[in-house]
């Protein structure tokens, strides 16, 4: 069986990714630092690594309950610390007092002066006070360049890592029972709304699955899986409870508070 076979089609360029940077630590004896992973990216990196005695992996995104985070490869000899994630923080300051601004707009914000995705973590949220998590090689970029989120008018102040808050976030969970595994069935048994309604959102782009955005509607969904409805927030499937005797299939979804 190949290494492929464990993943979706669509995983694999990613899969190649990972295979490449192993090679990298094995031929070259030294460590090998990636950009922010999502946890789907952060699990395929695991999986593929796994119990190598030769080359080892480790995840760090600022704080330990981190959604995005850096990989570090590195030889069995390595011992790796905080500092080789290569990590700052930021605290973004702004008139808490007369205005309200909001995850999404800091994250479109970033992306509009010209960074990548990959280049940051974490957004950190708690009771207006937000924080972000970027790599070293584009913080003074970004201390520079983000001067604006929305209309408001932001500046960066870098803090230490021990200074990120916790950010609060609470999870709702729900039980559900679906027909099959489908992308649309499953976005219709979440959020409460007909198929022939969330097909055309699928394939208007605005649909992503693992930040990834999905333009096929039977697209097959798996446990673990970040499914988002542009307008309507995300989910995640948790957990399955397998099928019922009828053959369907019983999941728990969480829903961020």
């Amino acid at each position: 069986m190949s290494i492929y076979d464990h993943f979706r089609k669509d995983e694999h360029p990613f899969v190649d990714q990972v295979i490449e940077w192993k090679f990298i630590v094995e031929e070259q004896y030294r460590p090998k630092l990636t950009d922010f992973l999502d946890p789907r990216q952060q699990a395929i990196a695991k999986t593929i690594i796994g119990e190598n005695e030769e080359v080892k992996i480790s995840f760090w995104g600022g704080h330990d309950q981190s959604e995005r985070t850096r990989a570090l490869l590195f030889p069995a000899y390595y011992v790796p610390d905080a500092n080789d994630f290569e990590i700052r923080v930021f605290s973004i300051d702004y008139p808490r007092k007369f205005i309200t601004i909001e995850h999404r707009q800091i994250l479109g914000a970033l992306m509009n002066i010209g960074l990548i995705r990959e280049k940051f973590g974490d957004i950190l949220n708690n009771d207006g006070v937000y924080q972000a998590i970027v790599a070293n090689e584009v913080s003074d970029f970004v201390q520079w360049n983000l001067t604006s989120v929305g209309k408001t008018k932001v500046s960066l102040k870098e803090i230490e890592q021990n200074e990120i808050i916790e950010p609060k976030e609470q999870v709702e969970f729900k039980d559900v029972t679906v027909s099959s595994l489908r992308l649309d069935t499953i976005i219709s048994e979440a959020y409460h709304m007909s198929r022939s309604k969330v097909k055309p959102l699928i394939e208007a782009s605005l649909v992503k699955v693992n930040w990834k955005t999905v333009e096929d509607p039977s697209y097959q969904i798996q446990v673990q899986d970040v499914l988002s409805v542009r307008g309507k927030g995300r989910c995640m499937i948790k957990a399955s409870d397998g099928q019922t005797k009828k053959g369907k299939w019983r999941l728990t979804i969480g829903f961020p508070k």
